[in-house]
């Protein structure tokens, strides 16, 4: 160019002060400018921000000849996003004058750092509210679990932007309330507002929790439709949903159709697999990525032993534990010591587990002991059940699943004496056992059903179909797994408990309503029970249909009498 403007020196500046790394060539750049205005200086400041520690942003703004509302705006974000609060609020007051960009930076700055109560003080005195300070405040409420605080702004906003709506469906989902995110996704969709992956993430992990798969399929199209079709964050999305709805197959194709695949679309897939018991294929896959010299992270090691850990590959997932750090750098984890405990522990090599707990190089976390506890409860033994159940409660005294796993390990040894104490020491310490529930999806509503249900309108005909099953598996051979009812009665009660329980309800529903020739999926929000389990695999013969339970930790997958995890 043979003559060049300010602006002209500005367009490049903003260029190199935007891309990370390159501070150094934005500086020599910032110092041939003849004539600088406080557009170059504030281009130059955002640049320092971005790219150094906040002394030379404050070295650099100081010996600035001039000063207008961006360049104190852009001070104030600057020790807003680095967490130095009082430092902005300090700026904040200097500041000669205000504007809502202002407002916006500390209001998200308090969010941002947890400090909800001044985060609300500067919004009811911000004398002009911007949709940015409106959306920090929903998310900060959302991020505390103040959900209808995030409600009644949100309500009384009067503009909204596609933030907004994603931060409310994000913090419903967060918080438990997945039904509510998907609503408000709905009601968006409505006023015409057009989704972007983020939407789509949070309404796909709500779809996730909810097993709510036809609305997860209608998303699928929403992204085939839109500019995200290629974006991998929205296929590992989508291949994360279809897993954990219990649809491994539409998983892997959408694996197999993603273009890009980065390490975060192989952990989904690799994890897919572990959690659906397919163990073998998710080792495979483990092995295919590291061909095509992706380097796993410590997520895709936690895949890799849940997937030896749900097929019973003891010795292999040994293995690979202990390649970890010689063959990939990387660190262990709490997670990578649970699932080993798990492993351990579920194949009777209790003793081991206890040396490997006592071997972690930090201090044990509430989930290695839990998952101890329920390795005792499977192989019955009671003087390590009581072992950690005590170091459980100690770092978790309102844990529900250690009196709970503790009692039944007592109920199995018919020690009712024990189960009794257990019980009146929750009672005594306020604790609440969470109430088993399962649910099922039958054209794009959710029914869900508690152990010895009384409120769903179809019970006289669920009851009748569980009779009639009940009459068929005992022909075949069934017996009552009598263990699993937790209750000092007698046995003929104990039977009725049992036929009761909240995942034959809801398989007994699906078997009336859903068409034959459909798999039957069924969701239970706690560990599905071991008479279940033995009861479902011959519903599933019986019936001949193919049944599909997810459970806490894994899926089920029932056919012609068998089970995918091999009753391990």
């Amino acid at each position: 160019m043979t003559v060049k403007t300010t602006v002209t020196w500005n367009a490049m500046l903003a260029g190199y002060s935007r891309k990370p790394g390159k501070l150094t060539e934005a500086q020599k750049l910032f110092d041939q400018i003849p004539e600088k205005d406080t557009v170059s200086y504030n281009i130059m400041l955002a640049g320092y921000v971005q790219n150094s520690d906040m002394e030379a942003v404050w070295s650099f703004f100081n010996s600035m000849p001039s000063k207008d509302i961006a360049s104190w705006n852009t001070m104030i974000s600057g020790f807003a996003q680095k967490g130095a609060m009082a430092k902005a609020r300090e700026l904040f007051l200097a500041m000669p004058e205000k504007n809502s960009v202002t407002w916006s930076a500390m209001i998200s700055g308090y969010v941002e750092c947890g400090a909800l109560e001044l985060a609300e003080e500067f919004f009811e005195f911000a004398a002009v509210k911007s949709v940015v300070a409106w959306t920090a405040m929903i998310s900060g409420y959302m991020k505390f679990g103040k959900i209808e605080k995030a409600e009644r702004l949100f309500k009384e906003m009067p503009v909204k932007n596609l933030v907004t709506w994603n931060a409310m469906i994000a913090g419903y989902v967060e918080n438990c309330r997945a039904e509510d995110g998907l609503k408000i996704f709905r009601i968006m969709l409505r006023y015409g507002i057009r989704p972007n992956h983020s939407s789509l993430s949070s309404v796909l992990l709500g779809c996730s929790e909810l097993s709510a798969l036809q609305l997860g399929k209608q998303v699928h199209q929403l992204v085939c439709k839109s500019s995200l079709r290629d974006d991998t964050t929205a296929c590992t999305s989508l291949i994360s949903m279809y897993c954990k709805c219990g649809v491994l197959d539409d998983a892997w194709k959408l694996f197999l159709e993603t273009k890009s695949k980065d390490i975060v679309s192989w952990n989904a897939m690799i994890s897919g697999y572990a959690q659906h018991g397919a163990g073998e294929k998710a080792l495979h896959l483990f092995e295919e990525m590291r061909g095509e010299g992706i380097k796993p992270d410590w997520i895709t090691f936690v895949a890799v032993l849940l997937a030896c850990n749900h097929a019973g590959l003891v010795d292999i997932g040994v293995r690979y534990f202990d390649s970890m750090v010689k063959d990939y750098g990387v660190e262990p984890r709490p997670d990578h010591y649970t699932c080993m405990v798990d492993l351990l522990g579920r194949a009777g090599k209790l003793v081991e587990a206890v040396d490997l707990i006592k071997k972690m190089p930090f201090k044990p976390h509430s989930a290695i002991f839990g998952t101890l506890l329920g390795a005792c409860r499977i192989h019955k033994n009671l003087e390590l059940a009581e072992f950690a159940a005590q170091n459980l409660l100690n770092l978790d005294p309102q844990s529900a699943a250690g009196y709970v796993q503790l009692a039944n390990v007592y109920a199995a040894a018919n020690k009712w004496d024990h189960v009794a104490r257990v019980r009146r020491s929750m009672k005594d310490n306020k604790v609440v056992k969470t109430p088993g529930y399962s649910w099922i999806e039958i054209k794009n509503t959710v029914h869900e059903f508690r152990s010895g249900d009384r409120v769903h309108p179809e019970l006289a005909s669920i009851h009748e179909k569980l009779n009639e099953l009940e009459k068929k598996m005992k022909l075949a051979g069934y017996v009552p797994d009598l263990e699993s009812a937790l209750h000092d009665v007698g046995e003929e009660q104990k039977e009725q408990l049992l036929l009761w329980h909240s995942e034959k309800l809801a398989i007994a529903f699906g078997l009336i309503v859903v068409p034959y020739g459909t798999p039957i999926r069924v969701f239970k929000n706690l560990r599905v029970c071991g008479d279940c389990h033995r009861a479902i695999k011959y519903i599933s013969a019986i019936e001949r249909r193919e049944i599909i339970v997810r459970d806490t930790v894994r899926f089920h997958h029932f056919m012609g009498g068998c089970c995918s995890c091999g009753d391990y």
